[in-house]
């Protein structure tokens, strides 16, 4: 197989969608069973999943460990789902766990059992990272947490919830706490888990979830950062005496960071007593911390910015940051989202920027440029539509204003080549 067939193998397997549920997924990994065993952080959440596993992989590999990444969805390279010390994952790795499998899911296939995509891309993710004999494998869940196909984890050395809010109602419930019973699945029994600050809602699912599975909590506003700074940059703050500079933007990151820090502290004073993970690990971990699409400033004169936001949560920190740091100048907005996301937090953007352009996604869940255009009316004076990502663009740039670009990470993926190839005055 070339690269380009492995890759039009697997997206072959999207037709078949997203359907929660274990039974499936397990028949494929009990071929391999042994690559479900190792170090793994499991992360779920809502928002913040992915800064916090990027953080995570990056301090695990300054403090010496060898460490596998799985996130999704990837921004510009598909192997960006399947890292290795914060690489993708080579494309000659990739092909052969595809076809080290392809038997396997051709006799599940003659028995009637239909693998999804992202259920063999975990599979294929685990395969490699065992493969590879990496010492920690931080693991981000694709949707909720109990019927997601990362929870074929037998034993994570932690259990991470980030902030929950409402996403994917239709599937995992439509309250904060039926949806952290989905998150909480992914904590097992004797284990260490780790939260971000939560509403009081999802806070006492967390606590009662912990205590039936007997697991130890850790906090993570009990991660204390001494002068926090932040500006476009990043942040600046004091941990364990040592000078530190996160380079992500935001408030929220704030958040993300502190929950990081709390699973650090886990793993030094429950697991890892004899390879302690130091202050000066931790901070150049940090410093050297690249996670594309989240307030990420990808070009001057004008300046655009490009972030994944796509839900409440993620567009009122995508709205604060506007705001703190870019307060009162011309602004563009071209903004692209997904039919199943939540389109009713759009009122936030009310008055923030001078115009907002909408635009057409690549993917099937796509939500129409000429509806999405509907919903925004009265969010700015001046409301477009251009279909073609890239020619919205160059209509924002024509304007000469700071553009900012939100709502799905698919966009930024498919958006992000283009803007980095263009010249840096126009």
């Amino acid at each position: 197989m070339t690269y380009q067939d492995t890759l039009n193998f697997i997206h072959s397997l999207d037709k078949f969608g997203s359907r929660p549920g274990l039974d499936r997924v397990e028949k494929l990994f009990s071929y391999t069973p042994e690559i479900t065993r190792g170090k793994f952080i499991h992360v779920a959440g809502t928002n913040g999943k992915g800064s916090v596993c990027v953080m995570l992989s990056h301090i695990l590999q300054k403090a010496g460990y060898k460490t596998g990444l799985f996130i999704s969805p990837y921004i510009t390279e598909f192997r960006e789902r399947i890292q290795i010390n914060n690489s993708p994952a080579g494309r000659q790795t990739l092909i052969s766990a595809v076809e080290y499998y392809m038997p396997y899911l051709k006799e599940l296939n003659d028995q009637g059992i239909v693998i999804t995509e992202f259920e063999f891309l975990t599979v294929i993710a685990f395969y490699i990272f065992r493969q590879q004999n990496c010492d920690f494998v931080v693991c981000e869940t694709g949707m909720g947490g109990l019927l997601d196909s990362t929870n074929v984890i037998e034993r994570p050395l932690c259990s991470v919830i980030t902030r929950i809010d409402l996403d994917h109602t239709a599937v995992l419930g439509d309250t904060i706490e039926k949806i952290a019973e989905q998150k909480c699945g992914i904590i097992k029994e004797n284990g260490i888990t780790v939260t971000a600050a939560q509403k009081e809602e999802a806070a006492s699912v967390i606590r009662k979830t912990t205590e039936e599975k007997h697991n130890t909590l850790f906090l993570a506003q009990d991660i204390v950062l001494h002068q926090p700074q932040l500006n476009k940059r990043g942040a600046y703050f004091e941990y364990q005496g040592e000078k530190m500079f996160l380079p992500l933007v935001g408030e929220h990151q704030i958040e993300n960071l502190q929950c990081t820090l709390a699973v650090i502290k886990a793993l030094n004073l429950l697991r890892l007593r004899h390879a302690h993970i130091t202050a000066q690990q931790i901070r150049d971990g940090l410093m050297a911390v690249i996670h594309p699409a989240r307030f990420e400033k990808l070009r001057d004169k004008p300046a655009v910015i490009l972030d994944g936001a796509h839900n409440k949560n993620g567009l009122e920190a995508f709205v604060n940051a506007v705001r703190k740091y870019y307060g009162g100048i011309g602004k563009t907005l071209i903004i692209g989202m997904l039919a199943d996301k939540d389109s009713e937090a759009l009122y936030l953007l009310r008055g923030l920027f001078k115009r907002i352009i909408t635009t057409d996604i690549k993917n099937p869940r796509a939500l129409d440029a000429e509806i999405l255009a509907q919903r925004c009316k009265g969010l700015a004076r001046e409301i477009e539509t251009v279909r073609n990502p890239s020619e919205a663009v160059d209509k924002a740039l024509s304007y000469q204003d700071t553009v900012f670009i939100c709502g799905s990470l698919y966009l930024a993926g498919e958006i992000r080549p283009y803007i980095l190839s263009l010249p840096e005055e126009i």
